[in-house]
């Protein structure tokens, strides 16, 4: 029984077909467990949620981490307009259906949280509670770039990443400028060389951009968010000022907290692992689906 139970903590990688499309995800947890679906953003890939696959399958959770669309090898369709909010949206969709999953925990981070946001705004009947890290909804954003005159500076690299040259120039040196971005924050070497090693692949990094030029990060036309909602922010993000998160509160009509973690960066889920751990266990807690 104990081997049992030990192989099913173990995080097992499996392909999930969609369509035309195959994604790679990570899974750990009991098959019967709540489902928790992890979305990750922007340089990072399903690894960044190691720690927290762990954690959430010890506390009786089947949590998934997909690497999302132009991550996995076996889903990089060309073109700007496979990568669209809301084609990004229904993949996440269609990847809880196909784990038999009609309601689940919803975790997402940096560009996983903009799609966290979209899909729990449209969908609030599948999404039990709703994690955000890094990422301000959308319209708080949107206030954000007309009220607080840093967090236009914050964000040019969104601006920059839909010029025609950015991809070479991410790529160069092995991709210095982001390796020492994540360095800077304290990310693992093991995790930058996951990261990179998938976005070295052909067509990673141009699909990943594509993110970028396809969709706004900031829009007030995405509605208030009704489900149980928790939003964690490190107090150094160099991307996301303090107005665009506190905004935030004003556009969640349902349960709410805000967790300012000190010192944290952007990448913040690998800074503080236990403590993001800690966080999501406690958001879910009282709402297992």
């Amino acid at each position: 029984m104990a081997a049992t139970r030990n192989n099913v903590m173990e995080i097992r990688t499996q392909n999930i077909t969609i369509g035309e499309l195959s994604f790679t995800i990570d899974i750990a947890g009991p098959s019967s467990g709540p489902p928790v679906l992890l979305l990750h953003g922007f340089p990072q890939t399903r690894q960044m949620w190691k720690h927290q696959l762990h954690a959430l399958a010890t506390a009786g959770f089947r949590a998934i981490a997909p690497d999302q669309r132009g991550y996995s090898a076996g889903a990089r369709p060309l073109g700007v307009e496979s990568y669209t909010s809301d084609v990004l949206v229904a993949d996440a969709l269609a990847l809880m259906d196909n784990c038999r999953a009609p309601r689940f925990h919803l975790v997402g981070h940096d560009w996983g949280g903009q799609i966290a946001w979209l899909l729990a705004a449209a969908n609030s009947d599948r999404v039990a509670t709703l994690t955000i890290i890094s990422r301000p909804h959308p319209a708080a954003f949107a206030r954000a770039m007309t009220e607080d005159p840093e967090q236009a500076s914050r964000s040019q690299h969104h601006r920059a990443f839909r010029q025609p040259e950015s991809v070479d120039r991410l790529r160069q040196n092995n991709f210095d400028v982001l390796r020492f971005a994540l360095e800077r924050e304290g990310v693992t070497r093991e995790n930058i060389d996951a990261y990179f090693q998938t976005l070295g692949e052909p067509g990673a990094l141009e699909a990943a951009i594509s993110w970028y030029r396809a969709s706004n990060i900031a829009s007030m036309q995405i509605p208030p968010i009704s489900v149980a909602t928790l939003y964690i922010w490190g107090t150094a993000d160099p991307t996301v000022g303090r107005r665009a998160a506190e905004l935030t509160a004003q556009f969640v009509k349902g349960p709410y907290r805000f967790v300012e973690i000190e010192g944290g960066g952007h990448f913040i889920v690998d800074q503080f692992p236990q403590r993001v751990a800690d966080l999501l266990l406690e958001n879910m807690a009282n709402s297992k689906t």
